[in-house]
């Protein structure tokens, strides 16, 4: 059984032990549910938690667990002369798992027999033809023991999912009956229910942070290991990005890092001036009707998908650029330029501006405008030296959160700037990102073996720690500088 199949099933037992347990207090009760201490749902919600939640946590706790004990057992199977030249247990393990999941397939499809599987050899042409059919991709040459392995991990692979498939629908079938058991009058299944549902709440909070820790120390072990095979001086202080698979690599940050920070520099150049005066426009001088419309129109901006902008900015914006700028000054021929990232960038940068600007200058109190005109001020003194002094952290912090969400951007960089990783300071030179660079050195067949492939981890490593430092840098001046008002 498969485990979706197995999760709907728990989730219909343990519904139909909802019904169960409220029909059992009612009996209990005598039909008078003023005996009760709890309502009678509280019964039927302390069947379903008894129920689903042991079951689905062992569930999940399996599937997270099972590949990893599988793949511990299997590899003891492939020796040093499985490994090919220049390759890696890791990639050969890959291998295995494709060739289990098409003979899986071939069985399923019943292409393939049970008896006919386990006579088969690596070595008999109907290994590649069977799996050729179902568009499994198999090497040339499979190793014999590298096909045992696979017949290996397919046959313990399930086995534990039928295990899995056992414990799970006792666990739901014994924790539903249990909770049967212990419903009385007397039970107090409001606590028993209220107590669950603050733990599944706050475990559920916890997912946020562990997902966090767990991103962090999957980043720093595969960075950690690029740093043994590429010196780590090199990729902070060598100025040219050349990633040769073959050997001879130069893998410096400093072209990306340039090219990340330059145009999130010109995408913030276009977006704060037009988000912050659209924010002062909409809070101050706009009629309530007038912004009814604008504002929502100017958010529609921020649900637009990237990849409409990168099409956007290499259709229009760059062709435009070119023809009437970069050409004319000399500055450059081509389409994709830092300036044709930007700029787009900026436009998607907008409603990130002006609506966070907007709040902030709305958070104002209306004392302090009254205190301004009743001192002789102008609408718009008012807003230059009282409204917007005191708007200001919040604006300064919409800012860099904004500046953080453009360092992370990847399909308009791709669009609109082009795949160049060079310093320069002609914003309509073609120049490229870290993003970018991480999607393409993990594109394709990877093996995670290779300086030119784990330097990705290392890039990712370096842009989270940009990002973490803007926000951090965003919520200090928030806090540090935030006015209260009563």
């Amino acid at each position: 059984m498969s485990a979706g199949l197995v999760i709907l099933t728990v989730v219909v037992i343990a519904t139909l032990g909802f019904f169960l347990g409220r029909s059992r207090a009612i009996r209990s009760a005598e039909g008078d549910v003023r005996k009760l201490h709890s309502l009678p749902n509280y019964y039927g919600q302390t069947v379903f938690l008894f129920s689903a939640v042991p079951a689905l946590l062992v569930t999940f706790a399996w599937l997270l667990l099972q590949p990893l004990y599988v793949e511990s057992q299997v590899s003891g199977m492939i020796t040093a002369a499985d490994i090919p030249e220049g390759g890696s247990l890791s990639l050969v393990m890959a291998d295995v798992r494709r060739i289990s999941t098409g003979l899986d397939l071939a069985v399923s499809s019943g292409n393939l027999t049970e008896g006919q599987l386990s006579a088969m050899r690596a070595d008999t042409t109907d290994v590649r033809s069977r799996l050729g059919e179902l568009g499994v991709a198999v090497a040339s040459e499979v190793k014999q023991n590298v096909f045992e392995a696979a017949k290996a991990y397919r046959a313990q692979t399930g086995t534990l999912r039928m295990a899995m498939t056992v414990v799970a629908l006792v666990l739901a079938l014994g924790g539903a009956l249990l909770a049967m058991m212990r419903i009385t009058p007397e039970f107090r299944a409001r606590n028993v229910s209220e107590a669950a549902v603050k733990a599944l709440l706050i475990l559920s909070s916890m997912v946020a942070i562990l997902t966090t820790v767990g991103i962090i120390f999957s980043l720093l072990f595969e960075t950690s290991n690029f740093f043994r095979l590429y010196p780590a001086k090199d990729f902070f202080f060598n100025l040219t990005w050349n990633p040769q698979f073959t050997g001879g690599s130069d893998l410096g940050i400093a072209p990306l890092l340039w090219g990340t920070l330059y145009v999130s520099f010109v995408a913030l150049v276009f977006a704060v001036p037009i988000g912050l005066l659209v924010a002062v426009y909409l809070s101050e001088y706009a009629s309530k009707r007038v912004r009814s419309v604008v504002k929502p129109a100017i958010e529609v901006l921020a649900g637009i998908p990237t990849i409409v902008y990168g099409l956007f900015a290499l259709i229009t914006v760059g062709p435009l650029l070119r023809d009437y700028f970069a050409e004319p000054l000399g500055l450059g021929t081509s389409s994709s330029s830092v300036m044709t990232a930007g700029v787009v960038m900026g436009i998607m940068l907008i409603p990130f501006v002006s609506s966070l600007s907007d709040d902030v200058i709305n958070a104002v109190p209306q004392a302090m405008r009254d205190g301004s005109y009743g001192l002789g001020a102008t609408q718009s003194e008012t807003v230059k030296q009282v409204i917007l002094p005191a708007a200001l952290p919040g604006i300064v912090g919409a800012i860099l959160l904004a500046a953080s969400r453009a360092i992370g951007e990847t399909m308009i960089v791709v669009m609109g700037a082009g795949a160049a990783a060079k310093l320069s300071l002609n914003p309509f030179e073609a120049m490229t990102t870290i993003t970018v660079k991480i999607v393409s050195q993990l594109t394709g067949d990877t093996e995670f073996a290779s300086p030119e492939t784990l330097v990705a981890f290392a890039l990712g490593l370096s842009l989270f720690v940009v990002t973490l430092g803007l926000n951090i840098l965003a919520l200090y001046i928030v806090r540090k500088y935030r006015e209260q008002y009563e």
